[in-house]
């Protein structure tokens, strides 16, 4: 079926619905730059698991300067490093040239979320509702705030008249404005009448982009563009997508949605809508959230036990300080082992009540991963899950004892390339289901907070 014989847009929602999608560029290496403004201007490279005058570690985020010489998201510390020398480094060696250098950081999540509570700030000044989907990206509903460029006088449900109000690209650029006035760093805006289509133009003219697509044209918008930009189409999906001929949105949008279910189930149907600009969904907020947990990836898969238990130590003190912060008390106490090639082994225990005990995450953890003291293992996370958020609630420590320990309550075995879209994604901050996350097929190291495993 061909794009003129179907309506642009959408036909689920109404057109006059107004979806504000903002993204930070490069938000990591954008809050080392606010402190340090020196960095500006040249290449940088955040670090995931990184300590400085180390190699391990992985990409958290690479400023455009440094995407130049090709370090990318998710790619490992030694790989970046040999592609972009530290400054340092080239500076004491006559055979490295200074100009082709850059400066490493280890990631800092507690500054960086200072700096994003300032942007959400923003945020909440500027929408009715807001949808934060990770420490950099969130959907606002604008509609009875803004007007379509072509709405003309039209009275907003909240009684004001449309011609009281701005055009929906007036709004983004003071809310681009707002946000680099008020946090500092540079944001990326795009406003659709969907969300999917919102999320696809705000990623469109990066960095410090701003695409409106006005209602009736989101079809005509997205048709050109590679299918790996439709939204929830990562490139696992887009790959298997080529392989059956589809190679650009308007291709995915015409597809026989019946081969797409055989091959890809609902999410094949999805996507498809997208591609057609058909998204009913509404912004709502993220209510709060069901797990913690952080993850790190070794450089390569190690069979060193202490190694392994050294890790998993690190990353339960991170995830029993994060709870602690948020005021988590929780009930299950988890952890992720990835082992060779890329399989994916969960195991958890469940205690008799909500509990803040940072000692016993990191006991629970250690003693759920002595299943894998002789495996070779890519990657070790930690988990706690079933939150609550009542501190009265917390059980007793005594009974902890008679606790069986062989992890029963949560046991999985899969593929890491075969999991959700999300995991597919190129760039990665946190939250929720609908967060863009880094990995990748060596399995490297990804860091992630407020979600499940």
């Amino acid at each position: 079926m061909t794009a003129g014989r179907e309506t642009f847009g959408t036909r689920d929602r109404s057109p006059d619905q107004v979806v504000c999608h903002i993204d930070m560029d490069c938000f990591y290496a954008a809050c080392e730059r606010l402190r340090e403004p020196a960095l500006r201007g040249e290449p940088l490279v955040v670090g995931m698991g990184y300590e400085s005058d180390e190699t391990h570690g992985a990409v958290a985020t690479a400023s455009y300067e440094a995407r130049e010489f090709g370090v990318e998201s998710a790619m490992a510390i030694s790989e970046a490093l040999e592609l972009l020398p530290r400054k340092v480094e080239a500076a004491q060696d006559p055979d490295l040239d200074v100009s082709e250098a850059g400066f490493y950081r280890p990631v800092d999540l507690d500054y960086y979320e200072d700096v994003a509570a300032d942007v959400k700030e923003v945020l909440r000044d500027h929408a009715d509702v807001v949808r934060e989907v990770s420490i950099d990206e969130a959907y606002l509903d604008v509609t009875d705030r803004v007007r379509w460029s072509g709405q003309g006088t039209l009275n907003g449900s909240d009684g004001t008249d449309g011609e009281d109000r701005p055009t929906v690209e007036v709004f983004a650029r003071e809310l681009k404005r707002a946000v680099h006035e008020e946090a500092g760093v540079v944001a990326s805006v795009g406003v659709a009448p969907t969300m999917s289509a919102a999320k696809v133009a705000s990623d469109h003219d990066k960095p410090d982009g701003l695409v409106v697509v006005e209602p009736g044209e989101v079809r005509e918008f997205l048709a050109p563009l590679d299918v790996e930009e439709i939204h929830n189409v990562g490139p696992v999906t887009a790959r298997e997508l080529r392989e059956l001929g589809i190679e650009t949105a308007a291709d995915l949008a015409a597809a026989d949605p019946d081969r797409l279910a055989d091959r890809f189930g609902e999410r094949g149907l999805e996507v498809r809508r997208f591609a057609r600009g058909e998204d009913a969904r509404e912004v709502e907020p993220v209510g709060e959230p069901k797990s913690l947990s952080r993850e790190s990836a070794f450089t390569e898969a190690t069979e060193a036990t202490e190694q392994k238990r050294e890790r998993v130590r690190s990353l339960a003190a991170d995830v029993a300080e994060r709870a602690e912060r948020e005021g988590a008390l929780y009930q299950t106490i988890g952890i992720k082992v990835v082992t060779p090639p890329f399989d994916v082994n969960t195991r958890a225990e469940s205690l008799p009540g909500p509990v803040q005990n940072a000692d016993l995450v990191e006991s629970t953890a250690l003693d759920l991963l002595a299943e894998f003291d002789e495996e070779p293992v890519r990657k070790v996370g930690v988990r706690v899950s079933k939150l609550s958020f009542d501190a009265g609630e917390q059980a007793s420590l005594g009974g902890f004892e008679d606790l069986p320990g062989d992890g029963s309550a949560d046991s999985s075995n899969g593929e890491t390339n075969e999991g959700s879209e999300e995991d597919e994604a190129s760039e990665g901050d946190e939250v929720s289901g609908e967060r863009d996350r880094p990995t990748t097929p060596s399995g490297e190291w990804v860091q992630s907070v407020l979600s499940d495993f």
